[in-house]
């Protein structure tokens, strides 16, 4: 037992990280989740064995909170659990090699600004992106407490755990063995650390009525429930009964005053993808059109499986019969007089939409998922999209809603609404799904403006600028709901200026690697010309 027990106790934390994860109602244990591995940290001299017990760690926080991966992509779900679970333990691997060569107390500053430049590096677009685990976002069942997300994004949460753990830690380190005159600083520290940002975030901000709607143009949000899996087998019937759902649906509750409806992503799907140069010329798409005309005040936003034919070959291009197209993972607002614009996905799932290109190799070992396999060709811009009734769209379809300052870019640009469109029935009735909603409450404290939220078989909702979930549909539901709102053309501290905090520890970052490259090159140079010396004198 004596033999593991460094072991077992990594495994411990990583099953403290799962315990404090989203959807877990014991989220406060995210503060105290990191202590033992901070312990053992400072008892396990050898960098390798420290390596191979973080690993364990990050393992089984990978494998326990995001299991559910494995209904979409047995292959994706291995590399993810593997890949991620490697790069997690690169932050503390520096902390331990910077914690011996600058000393303690740089040390741990160096964990703090080595993680959040690795969660930093995670929400950027370099193939391997999975921000899921993302520290600051296992505040998302608890808007109440990060009110402050307007001004510092998830990073101020993950910045507020690792505090609170070091300050936690360091106060048993000291006092452990202390038999008299124990100090309480540290403690003190963490304790106020604690409170006030919950205090600042429940008493330091104005507002809104939650939920209240306002005599204005409503939305109506579809969920339709196709099962994904009979969706693209077309098990679950044709074309034809899946657009019929879907307008079906809609008229439930669409009226005159509805300006936009929303569909979920892939709404549009067949097996050979639609034209996008070919909407009106497309046979199967007249009852959208007939339904568009019966309602023209209304906008209607949609995922769609899509297409483009180009006489030269591009970066995504793939070449058929003598011609180049490019294949989309799309969305498209569209009205009674054809379609007004188009979005394609941008930031696409690792290992079942893209691989990077060093993973080329391994491509045909990954499932279709919902489209083309590493052939999807994806969105620079953070272009708006404009729909009836004033509402400028932020488009995000699926897991690009994790993405907080690819989000507010949008909002940067114009835009007063994010619409989400998913199709979470990928994992089945997991955790994933409600994880998916709740991390969207973070998108709408960071931009203060209001979320649609359009899941093909749940979750369903409206968020409100203060994160609060309006009318969610249970999973497994086919409904459609509608609310009217004011919706806000409001410019947060967030969304003017970005990721400021993950940004300064990126820097910091750097600049603790140079000084602890430089202190090695030197001690290294004067360990030669010392032992020189000392050859001389012989």
């Amino acid at each position: 037992m004596k033999r593991f027990i460094n072991l077992y106790i990594a495994i411990g934390v990583g099953l403290l990280l799962w315990a404090a994860w989203p959807v877990s109602s014991l989220t406060f244990l995210i503060f105290v989740a990191w202590l033992p591995l901070l312990w053992l940290e400072s008892k396990v001299e050898s960098r390798k064995k420290f390596f191979w017990l973080t690993y364990a760690t990050m393992f089984i926080w990978n494998v326990a909170t995001t299991w559910w991966i494995w209904n979409a992509s047995p292959p994706g779900a291995i590399a993810a659990f593997l890949a991620n679970s490697l790069l997690m333990c690169l932050p503390w691997l520096g902390f331990k090699i910077a914690k011996k060569w600058l000393g303690e107390r740089i040390g741990y500053v160096a964990l703090i600004a080595f993680w959040m430049c690795f969660e930093y590096i995670h929400l950027q677009d370099w193939g391997l992106s999975w921000p899921w685990l993302t520290l600051g976002n296992s505040f998302a069942p608890h808007p109440e407490w990060v009110q402050w997300y307007e001004y510092t994004g998830t990073s101020g949460g993950t910045l507020w755990i690792l505090l609170i753990n070091v300050f936690l830690f360091l106060h048993l380190k000291n006092n452990f063995s202390r038999e008299g005159g124990k100090s309480y600083k540290n403690l003190v520290t963490a304790v106020l650390l604690l409170i006030i940002p919950v205090l600042i975030s429940l008493f330091g901000f104005v507002h809104i009525n939650n939920g209240r709607p306002i005599e204005k143009k409503n939305i109506v949000i579809v969920q339709p429930n196709i099962d994904p899996y009979e969706k693209v087998s077309e098990a679950a019937g044709s074309f034809e009964a899946q657009l019929q759902k879907l307008i079906t649906l809609s008229e439930q509750q669409v009226d005159s005053n509805t300006a936009l409806i929303l569909w979920p992503e892939t709404a549009l799907f067949t097996p050979s993808r639609i034209n996008e140069d070919g909407l009106k010329e497309n046979y199967f798409l007249h009852p959208l059109w007939s339904f568009l005309q019966r309602h023209p005040n209304a906008s209607l936003f949609t995922g769609i499986e899509s297409f483009r034919m180009f006489n030269i070959k591009t970066k995504y291009s793939e070449e058929f019969g003598g011609q180049h197209f490019e294949s989309y993972n799309g969305s498209m607002v569209i009205d009674s007089s054809g379609a007004q614009s188009f979005y394609h996905k941008s930031m696409l799932v690792p290992g079942v939409e893209t691989l990077p290109w060093f993973l080329k190799f391994i491509d045909k070992w990954f499932e279709k998922f919902g489209g083309t396999t590493a052939g999807y060709a994806k969105q620079k811009e953070r272009t708006v999209l404009t729909s009836k009734g004033g509402f400028k769209i932020a488009p995000s379809i699926c897991y690009e809603s994790i993405y907080g300052e690819f989000m507010s870019k949008y909002v940067r640009n114009g835009a007063n609404l994010i619409c989400i469109i998913t199709n979470d029935g990928w994992w089945k009735k997991t955790p994933g799904h409600r994880q998916h909603m709740n991390y969207a409450r973070l998108r709408a404290i960071e931009t203060r403006t209001w979320v649609a939220r359009s899941a093909n078989t749940g979750i369903s909702c409206f968020i409100d600028p203060d994160g609060t979930v309006i009318n969610p549909q249970p999973y497994n539901t086919a409904a459609a709901i509608k609310l009217s709102f004011d919706e806000r053309n409001s410019t947060t501290f967030f969304v003017k200026h970005g990721d400021i905090l993950s940004k300064i520890m990126a820097v910091l970052s750097i600049l603790l690697l140079g000084w602890n490259i430089t202190l090695k090159i030197l001690k290294k140079f004067f360990s030669k010309k010392f032992t020189a010396l000392q050859s001389d004198n012989d």
